[in-house]
């Protein structure tokens, strides 16, 4: 019997908490949306392997070091977020993902991008009514700029002790895009408005490209310095995309750079969300304020639209597009696309809704950098 003790004492199963099994359910609630629905993968699995890791009675994982005692696996990872480097690199290659002509060829469709951040500032003032404080606010309001990477940035340098829910909400509803913004979309615009056809893009030349990633880098940096880790990478990796002459560094960061630091930042994230942080009433109020965050968001930007086509009544914007300066590049662009097809097959809207896109992940960047300058101690 004292040895069956002895080695019922040697697992993992006396340390098993009620909190544990309720956070499996989560877990597995995210592989069935990367898995089996296909929202988000490359981050949803890397995130939920992550929490199912944190919720097991492990050992020398996240440990930190002590003495001549090396830390965790998980404490020298998770060192890519404390010290900020995941998600600049991630922007580094976003920026080299991402073709920025759209935005140049109708520059018009920033005002889209910056109304999406409307969505932000909302939530701050909602999670500052609910209690949360300033820096709270800040870190939780940029879950409407829905953009994964600057939210666990922010979230990092004002409340860190939110970011695995601040991540999680972040990149949930990032997930959740195609169900979350049509039914807005459908209801803030007409028929009419659905099947407005726009004008084809002018073609932009690299020089303009050139041009656009080293101006946006000298304004953003002198308008919000705090922007410049974020900003500088998405430049950074544009500029790499489009001189032509640096292909194998504008492949490594399309492809190998972006995709390892993709699975060592969901883990990290994920290796955060233990039962007793997580399954906190805090948390639901952030998981609320984020689906409110992207509601404003959406709205916001397809307000804006039906806005600006009252002073251009000769070269009208389909409203749909509006709802793509969120960040989530390019599947808000998806959506909109999606949704200007339901009403109009012939119609094509994507390289149109990349413009706010594109426009979102600026916007959203700098109103980080504005948190970080008003509230970063």
């Amino acid at each position: 019997m004292d040895t069956l003790l002895e080695l019922w004492s040697l697992t993992g199963f006396g340390h098993l908490t009620w909190q544990m099994l309720v956070m499996w359910l989560a877990c597995l609630l995210l592989f069935y949306l990367g898995v089996f629905k296909g929202f988000e993968p490359l981050l949803l699995i890397p995130i939920a392997f992550g929490a199912l890791l944190a919720n097991l009675p492990t050992e020398g994982l996240v440990n930190e070091p002590v003495g001549d005692h090396p830390g965790g696996l998980f404490y020298y990872i998770s060192q890519g977020i404390t010290l900020e480097i995941f998600p600049p690199l991630i922007f580094l290659g976003v920026g080299a993902l991402t073709d920025f002509g759209p935005l140049i060829a109708n520059p018009r469709t920033l005002l889209l991008g910056a109304a999406a951040q409307f969505g932000v500032f909302a939530t701050f003032l909602g999670a500052l009514a609910l209690g949360f404080s300033g820096q709270e606010s800040g870190a939780i309001g940029i879950i409407g700029g829905a953009d994964g990477p600057t939210s666990i940035f922010l979230a990092n340098k004002l409340a860190p002790h939110l970011l695995a829910p601040i991540a999680v909400a972040a990149y949930s509803y990032m997930a959740l895009v195609p169900l979350i913004q049509p039914p807005i979309m459908r209801a803030l615009t007409t028929q009419k408005e659905r099947e407005i056809r726009m004008r084809s893009l002018r073609q932009v030349s690299r020089l303009e490209k050139l041009l656009f990633a080293l101006i946006v880098t000298v304004v953003c940096v002198l308008l919000v310095p705090a922007a410049t880790a974020l900003i500088g990478m998405l430049m950074l990796g544009n500029f790499l995309r489009e001189s032509g002459v640096t292909e194998r560094l504008s492949k490594a960061s399309q492809n190998e750079i972006i995709n390892i630091v993709t699975i060592f930042l969901g883990t990290s994230v994920g290796i955060t969300m233990t039962g007793e942080r997580f399954l906190q009433f805090g948390t639901l109020k952030i998981l609320a304020l984020g689906i409110v965050a992207f509601g404003i968001a959406t709205a916001s930007g397809v307000l804006m639209a039906k806005l600006m086509n009252l002073f251009s009544r000769r070269n009208p914007i389909n409203p749909l597009i509006g709802s793509a300066g969120v960040s989530a590049v390019p599947m808000a662009a998806r959506v909109s696309q999606v949704e200007g097809q339901r009403a109009d097959p012939q119609n094509f809207l994507l390289m149109h809704a990349m413009g706010p896109n594109v426009a979102g992940v600026i916007g959203t960047a700098v109103v980080a950098g504005y948190f970080i300058a008003r509230f970063a101690s």
